[in-house]
């Protein structure tokens, strides 16, 4: 019977290595490494798109002919639904449903096949205040090598909530190789990157996990984005503006390579498949030095 994570804070990694300067994470068991496959975490503010970045993103991946997994991260269990049309049940649902006996479960419960083959599989969480989320992440990775899930996946795309950074939700940056951050030209889009390039800086310590670069989202510029990476040493990989054919794609329960052609599609289609094609090739890791939060009010904005 698989138990749930009731540790003090404590005896969290306590006789262990450190995990990253005052982090009290638990490290990640070495018998769970994905394998083979490029393991790409998606991070963002919360509401600023990681999702539909996430699900274009692994369609760009299959239609490049790789055999992609996508990992929703979130209680709310919508990273998955352009690709399967309906919410899907979560790990953690499917574990309870047999009172946490996870020998009872056939892959088909918790794996389900997406649009154009992308296997989505949604993680979910405990429920609020109860739990780490870190365990559910652990579990999902778990069940998908006991399954060899895992053995003929080319790609697999961790779809992470929101900008939370604490020890749980940091998790999948320990099965990460590249961390992507998604962000639009705000404040508090930068603000929340610059936070999340502390998480990835302090995992990247004990992890091979390390930084890709990033996704300007929901923006037609990119003055502000682009000051705060010359100052930190980041990189923007991919843009993609605030069109209207995005929002009515997520209402449509729909990705955008299933939505009628127009020449403004186009063009973000074929940036998805730039950007699939680039993070395969793969790229130098980003050594970005994160700011002090007053630095970077001052920074921003217009003069």
């Amino acid at each position: 019977m698989i138990e749930t994570a009731t540790i003090p804070v404590g005896a969290i990694g306590r006789g262990r290595r450190p995990d990253g300067e005052g982090s009290v994470q638990v490290q990640l068991d070495p018998n769970l490494k994905i394998g083979t496959a490029k393991v790409f975490a998606i991070y963002g503010k919360g509401g600023i798109g990681k999702s539909t970045t996430s699900s274009n993103l692994s369609v760009a991946f299959s239609k490049l002919g790789k055999r992609v997994l996508q990992i929703g991260c979130d209680p709310k269990h919508d990273s998955t639904f352009t690709l399967t049309k309906k919410l899907m049940p979560t790990v953690i649902d499917v574990l309870e449903s047999v009172d946490f006996h996870a020998e009872e479960l056939r892959a088909e419960d918790f794996v389900f096949p997406g649009y154009n083959g992308v296997m989505c599989v949604e993680a979910g969480g405990p429920p609020a205040g109860t739990g780490c989320g870190g365990y559910v992440v652990g579990q999902t990775v778990k069940l998908l090598k006991e399954h060899h899930l895992l053995d003929d996946t080319d790609v697999v795309i961790f779809d992470v909530l929101g900008d939370v950074v604490c020890g749980g939700f940091a998790a999948p940056l320990q099965h990460a190789d590249r961390a992507l951050i998604v962000t639009a030209n705000d404040f508090d889009s930068i603000f929340a990157m610059n936070r999340i390039v502390q998480a990835i800086g302090a995992k990247a310590k004990n992890y091979q996990v390390r930084l890709g670069g990033v996704i300007a989202n929901r923006s037609a510029a990119t003055d502000q984005i682009d000051k705060f990476n010359d100052r930190i040493g980041l990189k923007t990989m991919a843009h993609f503006p605030d069109l209207d054919v995005i929002r009515r794609s997520r209402l449509k329960k729909s990705t955008l390579f299933e939505m009628d052609p127009s020449p403004e599609l186009e063009a973000v289609q074929k940036e998805y498949l730039r950007l699939a094609a680039a993070l395969w090739v793969g790229s130098d890791p980003l050594s970005a030095v994160p700011m002090k939060d007053r630095d970077i009010f001052d920074l921003l904005g217009f003069d």
